[in-house]
């Protein structure tokens, strides 16, 4: 559910306005609208915004380097935070400076190794007696023993298929040979093994600095970032401020959710500031705030993937969350996998602090508690097909699960279910929306699919044994569905337009449903793969494992082969099980329900603090 919005306009004079914000942004409800002009240009704005991503940067670094276990040392108010940004990026560039030195140096050691030890005043002294040493590299297939004679070539060592040779020659000599010349480094072997041992102590000194101050600095650092991104929300604020009566007024804007406006309005009340409420009006960018139950929250973050509600349209968490459950235990099609996934979805829940990452545990589980009971209808634990299984304490159980057959009608049922949910809410959101006369098209497919195929089912099903009333249903429910689409779609247009637009709407819906129908099958198709192969896993398994004869080497063998095999099959099945139910709801339930996006996530003037998904 999108909770409600009012909008504020404030006129505020100029020597109070400073503290009218703060006061704001203690209260903390107020999405101030903002002028991305404005904005952009500033750059005071800019540098702030800049300062907070090097400072998440340096917090992510830390992260890295903090002791498993370790208790980080309390904020130090005492300390500049920016101070210590400063000391941190300092620490963390001369440690990238000297592994990147480190990298060079042992390259040039590995490229002197082969010469052997010498100096290059012993290179000195041989130019000064009148010869030029050429240092060389080629395969062996292309070194040729003449270069001996005519160049004084000397072989140096040999790696692998590579020679590395040296000429003497005189100055004025061109050495022409089908080598790679090679450029010697300045210092000897020796010199850049000792330079390498002290890079890595430096390195390990840096090493233990940096992990100090992840501990040490962490929190410090953090309420640096606070700071600085409270800051970055005070200068929007300031910059989305307009200006009237010579600089001597501020306007200013916002949104307040309905629930959340008690504080503001006593506030505004004591303080006398000039203010001003207004509904939303269509045209205007209203931000959304979600509201939903307990069950339906864990599925917000699922519906943000794709985009946020339009503010004036449905918020559908709460009415695809049930549909994804049943579909993503369709996809992965297996009891045991969802016995495991609901199994470590409580555990984890328990374990791990972030409350969001206990949203996303909590839903794991009811995920993996949807897989349980789809995978008893679909007869399938770890492979194993329960619809054979014989044992006579097991019979009542089968009575519950379908056979392949049966899954893929089921598959094609749901959707049929779905999207007709989804056209249903479509037409009530019309109503309540545009007024009942503006939604007749919407009422006219319904009455048709609702009605005519109502009618044929309970025909099917003996029912309604009448052919006579049958056909006088088949007439009026299509009589009554081709008024509403073929000639009252529009009631404000003219009846030939109306025709028109119908027949072409009517075109476009009958594909529309027919494609987006067909799409459900992966439901059953997505399932039974990962069924097949479960079973192949456990063929193999027992098949290769009886082979071999020895008991205990036996067991062992089908032992690694099942936790191999069901391993990999629950990480492609997990990752199916998520794809297509995300897709089916974001392409055919959205499209159907008449889902309109665009909305831009209610963010109050606030101080800065992490954003959570609180269960």
């Amino acid at each position: 559910m999108i909770v409600k919005m009012t909008k504020y306009s404030f006129l505020v004079y100029h020597k109070q306005y400073l503290e009218f914000l703060e006061r704001i942004k203690e209260i903390g409800v107020l999405h101030i609208i903002e002028k991305p002009e404005s904005i952009l240009e500033n750059d005071i704005l800019r540098d702030k915004m800049q300062t907070a991503s090097h400072i998440k940067s340096a917090l992510k670094k830390l992260e890295s380097y903090r002791p498993k276990g370790a208790e980080l040392a309390p904020f130090d108010k005492n300390r500049d935070g920016l101070a210590v940004l400063k000391e941190v990026e300092n620490a963390l560039n001369e440690k990238e400076r000297l592994e990147q030195l480190l990298a060079q140096s042992e390259k040039e050691r590995d490229s002197m190794e082969v010469w052997g030890n010498f100096s290059s005043e012993q290179i000195e002294k041989v130019r000064e007696a009148g010869f030029v040493l050429n240092f060389f590299a080629t395969s062996v297939q292309k070194f040729d023993p003449e270069w001996e004679i005519q160049y004084n070539a000397f072989e140096i060592d040999q790696v692998g298929s590579t020679i590395y040779f040296v000429t003497v020659t005189r100055p004025d000599e061109t050495v022409d040979v089908d080598a790679d010349r090679i450029t010697l480094a300045d210092k000897t072997t020796p010199e850049l093994d000792a330079e390498i041992t002290k890079i890595y102590a430096q390195i390990r000194t840096l090493d233990d600095e940096i992990k100090h101050r992840a501990v040490s600095d962490y929190n410090t650092l953090k309420e640096a970032e606070v700071q600085t991104l409270t800051d970055v929300a005070f200068n929007k604020a300031l910059l989305s401020t307009q200006s009237e009566a010579d600089d001597k007024v501020k306007l200013l804007e916002g949104w307040c959710p309905d629930g959340s406006e008690n504080a503001l309005n006593t506030y505004l009340q004591e303080s006398h500031i000039y203010y001003q409420t207004s509904e939303p009006k269509e045209d205007e960018n209203v931000p959304i705030k979600l509201k939903n139950n307990r069950f339906a929250r864990m599925f917000e973050f699922i519906g943000e993937l794709y985009e946020l509600p339009n503010y004036f349209a449905r918020d559908l968490t709460a009415f695809f969350a049930p549909f994804y459950v049943i579909f993503f235990g369709l996809c992965l099609g297996d009891m045991g996998y969802g016995l495991l996934l609901m199994l470590a979805g409580l555990y984890l829940r328990k374990k791990v602090q972030d409350v969001a990452i206990k949203s996303v545990m909590s839903l794991l589980a009811v995920l993996g508690g949807g897989a349980v009971v789809m995978g008893m209808i679909s007869g399938t634990f770890f492979g194993i097909e329960l619809l054979e299984v014989n044992a006579t304490w097991f019979q009542s159980f089968k009575v519950m699960m379908l056979t392949p057959e049966n899954l893929f009608n089921n598959a094609l049922i749901l959707g049929g279910v779905q999207m007709l949910f989804a056209m249903i809410l479509r037409w009530i959101h019309s109503v309540q929306r545009h007024g009942f006369l503006a939604s007749f098209s919407h009422l006219g497919w319904l009455l048709l699919l609702i009605g005519c195929g109502g009618t044929f089912g309970l025909s099917f099903l003996g029912k309604i044994d009448n052919p006579e009333i049958t056909k006088w249903l088949y007439i009026t429910f299509g009589s009554l569905s081709g008024i509403c689409i073929f000639i009252l779609n529009d009631i404000k247009r003219n009846v030939f337009i109306n025709i028109g637009s119908g027949l072409w709407e009517a075109y476009n819906m009958i594909i529309s449903l027919f494609g987006d129908l067909l799409s459900y099958i992966r439901l059953f198709a997505v399932g039974f793969s990962g069924s097949v192969l479960g079973l192949v896993f456990n063929s193999l398994a027992f098949d290769m494992g009886g082979s071999l004869g020895i008991p205990v080497a036996s067991q062992l063998v089908t032992l690694l082969i099942l936790l191999f095999g069901h391993s990999i099959n629950i990480a492609i099945s997990l990752i199916g099980s998520f794809v297509h139910p995300l897709r089916l709801t974001f392409v055919e339930f959205y499209k159907n329900a008449g889902f309109e996006g665009g909305g831009k996530k209610y963010k109050p003037f606030e101080k800065y603090k992490e954003e959570t998904q609180i269960l």
